[in-house]
């Protein structure tokens, strides 16, 4: 923090800034909670999935949050090179 207690800028952190929830939402759209728990096997994403459950979920366990914010990089990357 800085002295006015803001967070400071984090220029190499692609995540700094990119609520969780978004995260979800992005990967989400881009390949269907189906395809979502093949890619990552985590229950939540396939028995009755839900952005408010899985966000509990990932909140808790940061292997899963690894693996999905990994994820999200890849699929944003792919994004840009488009």
């Amino acid at each position: 923090m800085n002295k006015d207690n803001l967070p400071e800028e984090q220029p190499n952190n692609p995540l700094h800034g990119v609520k969780l929830a978004t995260v979800l939402e992005v990967l989400v759209e881009h390949y269907s909670w189906e395809e979502l728990a093949d890619r990552i096997n985590i229950n939540c994403f396939k028995s009755n999935p839900s952005v408010k459950s899985s966000l509990k979920f990932l909140r808790k366990e940061q292997w899963a949050r690894d693996k999905v914010e990994q994820l999200y990089l890849d699929v944003v990357k792919k994004k840009s090179l488009k």
